[in-house]
């Protein structure tokens, strides 16, 4: 397992859509490890591919607090969104320094591959939902802050020049 070095923000991948994956091979599998490696020394509760510079529709997610709920996820789509939001305060590795509240549905059913390749429908709440639908922005070439107005938008972009 390896801790894998971000990609920097405005870095062209992060406004790029990742590739389907045909299937779950070990290689998927082991970059999933080296994810995982990588979220928990962040420390976060999700990470997609492209965010290491792997532009393939790869994600995991753990936002148990015991560390040890770990989801793999590959090509999620998002089925279903429930009515009722959530706000939490989201961020990003590959742009430090700054974060901002999002507001999401509070639960989503999402259909991916899981580890062993099999079609998986599952439904998440609360954070881990929130996790899941900003790893799936992140493979669809979307950052967070995407999700807020242009004038909250543009000025977390300067703090975030300004850290940098």
């Amino acid at each position: 397992m390896t801790v894998r070095r971000f990609i920097p923000w405005p870095d062209k991948r992060l406004r790029t859509p990742c590739a389907v994956v045909a299937e779950v091979t070990d290689e998927t599998r082991a970059l999933w490890a080296d994810m995982v490696d990588t979220m928990d020394a962040m420390p976060g509760v999700g990470l997609a591919a492209c965010q290491i510079g792997v532009m393939q529709q790869v994600a995991v997610v753990d936002a148990s607090a015991e560390r040890n709920k770990r989801i793999y996820l590959a090509n999620p789509v998002i089925l279903e969104s429930s009515v009722k939001m959530n706000v939490y305060e989201e961020g990003s590795p590959n742009l430090p320094g700054v974060s901002a509240k999002v507001t999401r549905p509070r639960a989503v059913t999402v259909r991916y591959l899981d580890e062993t390749g099999t079609v998986t429908r599952r439904d998440f709440v609360g954070l881990e939902a929130t996790s899941v639908q900003h790893q799936i922005d992140h493979l669809a070439g979307k950052m967070y802050f995407d999700r807020l107005s242009k004038v909250k938008r543009d000025m977390l972009l300067r703090r975030a020049r300004k850290v940098g």
